[in-house]
């Protein structure tokens, strides 16, 4: 195959099972991984489920409305059983048009629907990995390890590994992957993950008196803040039960904790813990003012218990000059660097103390923030990350001898003109 064949447009459809875009981790990475490719100069599209909101920029074909389904939280569900057979019939519509050289299947789920696409249309399909399957499962309290279903999960996945062409692996997934399935290791391509540092920066405190006001949080507190999901397995209900030993310490420390979709459960707990006034729940924030909430804070947090998913919030948490504390799982080590905080995985009361100790140094805080953020611009920028996952496309085509044509996606655009985006 000629090289110069790979210089030319690839037209890339992506697979996202899942309520696409609703405002957490997944879904920013599948969107970030999309824009990257466009800026690369590749024309990208999405398939998805009836929900989630147009984050702009890239075109979105859905499923039908399935009037009584309305979950948009992160987590497995038995509906999915008929809303993936929808997808894979829309999938396939929009392939037919669309005619991609490649499919960009997201989760493991995604794989599975695109593989009878691919095989027809005899294109590469790519595996995005952003964690394990039946973990998942586990976290969500959805099945029990060791159990049948959850060794059919296991099986499932191994599965989908043997028959897709390559599979994007993010660095600080790999070590906790790597441990539990065999990955052909010619089909394995790791990268970094990205943050978008346009978007995620720092801003002045000064500048934020307008939500300042709309959380009603005291201006004279320090705030410790996280962003992501509420759920146990984010550790959650750990940190909750540490921020009375906290507040021992630092009487005047606030914490915003943003995301849903359990608030109003977190916020009983408060209640009960007696530190409701010193703890603010909001719900979901949008992507696009996320970086705004997140300068509100002094110090970032993430209690994650799993390292069988990725923890891409540390990276917003990074970008926004924010000292972070973090468990000492592989995947977030590797993110944070010699810059992070750590606490064993699980222990809350270490966790406390390291929260304690930036609290109540000023200046280590704003060194590591500034460290956090070069890191960031040295490591994690979507341009050069983009130009890896372009270039993994170039030698997936190559293997399968696909020459690219001349770009065209006048096919995909008369669609969405003409209802495509239900």
């Amino acid at each position: 195959m000629e090289s110069e064949g790979m210089t030319s447009a690839k037209r890339v459809l992506m697979i996202a099972p899942t309520p696409y875009f609703s405002d957490r981790g997944c879904h920013v990475q599948i969107y970030e991984v999309a824009r990257s490719q466009q800026l690369q100069g590749n024309h990208v599209a999405i398939v998805t489920y009836h929900l989630g909101n147009d984050p702009g920029h890239i075109p979105i074909y859905r499923i039908p409305q399935i009037p009584w389904y309305h979950k948009r939280s992160a987590g497995p569900s038995w509906h999915k059983l008929y809303l993936d057979l929808l997808l894979l019939g829309r999938t396939l519509q929009i392939a037919r048009r669309y005619r991609p050289h490649l499919l960009h299947a997201h989760l493991h789920e995604g794989a599975a629907i695109a593989l009878p696409v691919a095989r027809l249309l005899n294109v590469p399909l790519v595996l995005d990995l952003q964690g394990s399957m039946a973990g998942e499962m586990v976290n969500h309290n959805f099945i029990r390890e060791g159990a049948r279903l959850y060794r059919l999960a296991e099986l499932t996945e191994r599965t989908i590994i043997r028959h897709v062409d390559a599979m994007l692996m993010w660095s600080y997934i790999r070590e906790s992957l790597q441990r539990r399935f065999d990955f052909p290791p010619d089909r394995v391509f790791e990268v970094d993950y990205g943050v978008d540092l346009e978007r995620f920066r720092p801003y002045a405190k000064e500048d934020l008196q307008d939500l300042y006001e709309e959380l009603g949080l005291p201006r004279e507190r320090q705030v410790v803040v996280y962003l992501g999901v509420l759920s146990a397995y984010q550790g959650i209900d750990l940190l909750l039960d540490v921020i009375p030993r906290i507040l021992a310490s630092c009487p005047d420390t606030h914490f915003l904790l943003m995301g849903y979709p359990d608030e109003e459960q977190y916020h009983a707990q408060a209640h009960a813990l007696g530190i409701a006034d010193h703890v603010t729940l909001p719900g979901r924030i949008a992507y696009q003012q996320a970086a705004r909430y997140l300068a509100l804070g002094d110090v970032a947090v993430s209690a994650k218990l799993t390292s069988m998913e990725g923890n891409g919030k540390l990276l917003n948490y990074m970008a926004c000059g924010l000292p972070t504390v973090a468990f000492d799982l592989p995947g977030n080590v590797a993110t944070l660097g010699e810059v992070g905080c750590y606490a064993p995985v699980g222990d809350g009361l270490a966790l406390a103390e390291r929260i304690v100790t930036l609290l109540r140094d000023p200046l280590e805080r704003k060194r590591r923030g500034q460290e956090l953020r070069r890191r960031c611009e040295d490591l994690y920028s979507w341009h050069a990350i983009g130009a890896q996952i372009n270039a993994m496309y170039d030698t997936v085509l190559a293997r399968r001898g696909i020459a690219i044509s001349s770009p065209s996606a006048h096919s995909v655009a008369r669609d969405s003109s003409s209802g495509g985006w239900n």
